[in-house]
């Protein structure tokens, strides 16, 4: 059994194929209006002859040995279908199943599809990509309003249900959230005002607040990656995934202080603490920039056309595909100033995955925090992140090498110690 990176879908693919067939099957039953956005999209595909062989190659492609989708139900092969499922999501919000958690349900829908050939050049398609932000952002709108709020309760299926709240980053919810369930939605306003909640006080205490040599945890988040050495420019898209500074930090020159330094990165969990802070005492230098990229692409290596060794496509999606999504997904790019000298220029690259594609900066440039302190949020969710640190900079991690990793299901606490600077010594 695969495990899905940050709980975003299913570990079983059986228990992903009741919700899918779940969702096709209403569909079918009750098609949805089509909704001006929607149909902008269909019109787009259809009108487009390119973009209408790649979409539906895409789904006539994923080879009969994978004729049904990661849940085990037969894959859509209908157009017309595809853009019904995504319309029926834009009018609920994320429930919670008991016996599946669907964060992202229309990274569900198209698993497989992102692994075919034609996925992978549909899916990089700057006016596909437009198309899926229009999209994503009219659902932002409903999770943002009132009736969003439908799945916040006790029921069967609900945020606050008793199956939720046994499942190990819900179960303190009241202890470290302080959220009263008794209350209507729990007292949110908003399906996304929930998943942006904020820790009661003293809950993520900073570690060592006064040691500006201790780099802290910039999220509630499980470790994925740490490389070291990294290249300005680098096969990102290949076996190993290696960051390619330049096109994270979408051409910025000051990408090339960091070659030959550190990039760790760490993702979110669909059900845990949504918000970032900053790692280091500092601030930020400039207007962080937020670049337009992908929402759905992920490499033909983690698709059904490696270019070697046999096809083990990810039933996860992008989920095992964060180290490439660093370099092509939509993204918010920040520098930081950090008040030690010995660290001096950082960035932190906030990456959207899949629906999670939305970054909000709270932290103004030019004004001054102390490590610990917020720096935004993902709304609608979590996603993944990446440190960066230049040349000389040498971190100590305080997990075990064998610890980062698309297996690895460890999360690292916001705020606690997460590195180390080791200080040369000088001679006497």
């Amino acid at each position: 059994m695969v495990s899905r990176v940050g709980n975003w879908l299913p570990d079983d693919p059986k228990v992903l194929r009741k919700w899918v067939n779940k969702k096709v099957q209403q569909v079918k039953a009750n098609p949805p209006v089509r909704s001006d956005v929607v149909k902008e999209f269909e019109d787009m595909v259809i009108a487009d002859p390119q973009l209408y062989m790649l979409f539906n190659e895409m789904l006539a492609e994923v080879p009969a040995k994978y004729e049904k989708d990661p849940a085990g139900h037969p894959e859509i092969r209908d157009l017309n279908l595809l853009f019904d499922v995504f319309d029926s999501i834009l009018l609920e919000a994320p429930s919670w199943d008991s016996s599946a958690q669907v964060g992202t349900p229309i990274n569900a829908v198209l698993d497989w599809p992102m692994g075919t050939k034609a996925g992978f050049a549909a899916f990089l398609n700057p006016k596909v990509n437009q198309q899926f932000q229009k999209m994503l952002t009219t659902w932002a709108q409903f999770l943002v309003g009132k009736d969003s709020t439908h799945t916040l309760n006790t029921r069967e299926g609900g945020w606050f249900s008793q199956t939720a709240l046994n499942s190990p980053h819900m179960k303190d919810l009241v202890e470290d959230f302080g959220v009263d369930i008794t209350k209507p939605a729990g007292g949110f306003l908003s399906w996304d005002a929930f998943f942006t909640r904020e820790f009661l006080a003293n809950r993520r205490r900073v570690a060592f607040p006064d040691d500006q040599n201790v780099i802290v945890s910039a999220a509630e988040a499980t470790p994925f990656a740490v490389q070291r050495n990294v290249k300005l420019h680098d096969t990102f898209w290949l076996k190993g995934q290696s960051y390619s500074l330049d096109h994270m930090m979408n051409n910025d020159p000051r990408a090339e202080q960091f070659v030959g330094g550190t990039v760790y990165q760490a993702f979110l969990s669909a059900d845990s603490y949504h918000r970032f802070h900053v790692p280091v005492s500092g601030q930020i230098v400039d207007k962080p920039a937020i670049v337009a990229g992908t929402y759905y692409s992920e490499p033909l290596l983690t698709g059904f056309s490696p270019d070697d060794g046999p096809a083990t496509p990810d039933p996860g999606a992008d989920e095992a595909s964060q180290g490439y999504i660093s370099a092509v997904a939509t993204r918010a790019v920040v520098f930081i100033q950090a008040d030690n000298p010995l660290i001096g220029l950082m960035a932190i690259i906030l990456v959207g995955m899949a629906e999670v594609s939305s970054v909000e900066i709270t932290m103004p440039p030019g004004k001054h925090f102390q490590k610990g302190e917020q720096l935004g949020m993902f709304h609608f969710g979590g996603s993944t992140h990446c440190l960066c640190f230049r040349p000389g900079v040498n971190l100590q991690f305080n997990f075990p090498d064998n610890i980062p990793g698309p297996d690895n299901t460890i999360q690292w606490p916001v705020n606690s110690a997460l590195a180390s600077l080791v200080v040369p010594t000088t001679a006497a």
